[in-house]
C-alpha cells in the first residue's frame, strides 16, 4: 500500500503548497497529488496557482517523495503537446518521480478559452486524442497528428526522460474506468466504487489504482466538520455536477444548504483514527492501493503529525487486504 496526501492548491497559495509538500516528504507519505485548476471552487477558497510552477519548485525542494498531478486535463485550456513537454520536464527535474494523473476536465476551469463546453462523449473522445499525442511526442522526433477534435503539427519534445512519466487516467464511471485500463498507466478515482476496479482490470489493467479519501482532522468532531463543510461541500454535489457549473458562483448556490451532517457521512473527521481509518478501509476494500489523503480540516501541520502518529502504519498494514 502506498499512502499520499493531496495539496489542495485551491485552498492554499503556491508557497505554502511547496512547504505542504516538503513536510509531508518529511512526514513519510510516499507521493503527493496536487490539482490543476483555472478557478478555486468556492470564493472562500481563495488560490489557484499554476501547477507546473508548483511541482517545478517541489521537484527541486524534496528528495524522495513521489509527484503527480491530481488531475490535469489535457483537451482545452491546455493543449496536450504543451502538456507532454511540461510532464516531460517535470520527470527531468524530479529524477523520475513524476507521475502524469489526467481526466477529461471540469467546466469551472476548462470554459476561460472560450471553446465551450462539450458532452462527456466528446470528451472522452478528446481525452483518448489528447493521451496519443502525449504519448506520440513522448516517443522522440517530430510528429504530427490529425484527429476529429485535436491536431498536431510538427512538433517535438526536445528534452524527454529516459522513461516516460505513467499516465493516471481518471475515471469517474465505467467508461473512463475502461479507457483507463487501453490507455492508461493507472487509474485514478475519488469514490470507493468497486464497479471501477473491477473495470479496469478487466479491461486488462494492471498499473496502480489511485483514490482520494475524504479526511478531516481536528481537536474535536465540530471543529473538523464545519471546516470539512467550509473547504469541500463542493464535493456532496456529486460528479455529473461537478463537471458542469462554470464558476465559484455556482458552486457557492449549489451548495447552500449542504450540511455537516452530508459531510460526516463522507469525511473520516475528528480526532479519534477509527473514524479516519474506517474512511480508508472502504477504499481499500473497493480495490485501491495508492490512497491519496485529503485533509480538510483546519490545521495542515496537525494533521500531518497525526498521520506520522495515528495514521501511517495502520493505513500500510491495510495493503494486505488488496
Amino acid at each position: 500500500m502506498k499512502v499520499g496526501y493531496k495539496l489542495f492548491a485551491e485552498g492554499y497559495g503556491p508557497r505554502e503548497i511547496v512547504d505542504q509538500a516538503i513536510r509531508a516528504e518529511q512526514a513519510g507519505f510516499d507521493f503527493v497529488e496536487v490539482s490543476d485548476h483555472f478557478h478555486p471552487w468556492l470564493f472562500d477558497h481563495g488560490h489557484s496557482g499554476f501547477v507546473w510552477s508548483m511541482l517545478a519548485a517541489m521537484a527541486e525542494r524534496t528528495d524522495t517523495v513521489g509527484l503527480a498531478t491530481g488531475v490535469t486535463c489535457p483537451i482545452m485550456r491546455v493543449h496536450p503537446a504543451i502538456v507532454a513537454q511540461a510532464a516531460a520536464t517535470t520527470a527531468l527535474l524530479s529524477e523520475g518521480r513524476f507521475s502524469l494523473g489526467v481526466g477529461s476536465g471540469e467546466r469551472l476551469n476548462e470554459h476561460v478559452v472560450g471553446q465551450g463546453w462539450p458532452s462527456i462523449a466528446t470528451r472522452h473522445e478528446m481525452l483518448r486524442e489528447a493521451i496519443e499525442i502525449i504519448r506520440l511526442l513522448w516517443s522522440g522526433g517530430y510528429h504530427s497528428y490529425r484527429g476529429r477534435h485535436l491536431v498536431l503539427e510538427d512538433a517535438r519534445v526536445f528534452d524527454l526522460p529516459d522513461e516516460p512519466p505513467p499516465i493516471l487516467v481518471a475515471a469517474g464511471g465505467p467508461r473512463a474506468a475502461a479507457l483507463a485500463a487501453e490507455l492508461g498507466d493507472g487509474l485514478f478515482c475519488t469514490e470507493p466504487e468497486r464497479e471501477f476496479t473491477r473495470v479496469y482490470e478487466d479491461g486488462g489493467g494492471t498499473g496502480p489504482r489511485y483514490a482520494e479519501v475524504p479526511l478531516a482532522w481536528a481537536d474535536s468532531e465540530q471543529g473538523a466538520l464545519e471546516s470539512a463543510r467550509a473547504m469541500f461541500r463542493f464535493g456532496a454535489t456529486g460528479w455529473k455536477v461537478q463537471a458542469e457549473l462554470p464558476n465559484p458562483v455556482n458552486f457557492e448556490a449549489a451548495t447552500a444548504f449542504v450540511g455537516e451532517e452530508e459531510m460526516a457521512g463522507t469525511f473520516g473527521h475528528g480526532p479519534d483514527p477509527d473514524r479516519h481509518l474506517e474512511a480508508a478501509s472502504r477504499f481499500v476494500d473497493a480495490g485501491f492501493d495508492h490512497l491519496c489523503l485529503i485533509n480538510a480540516g483546519p490545521d495542515p501541520q496537525g494533521f500531518f503529525a497525526f498521520f506520522e502518529t495515528e495514521l501511517a502504519e495502520p493505513l500500510r498494514r491495510m495493503g494486505a487486504r488488496v
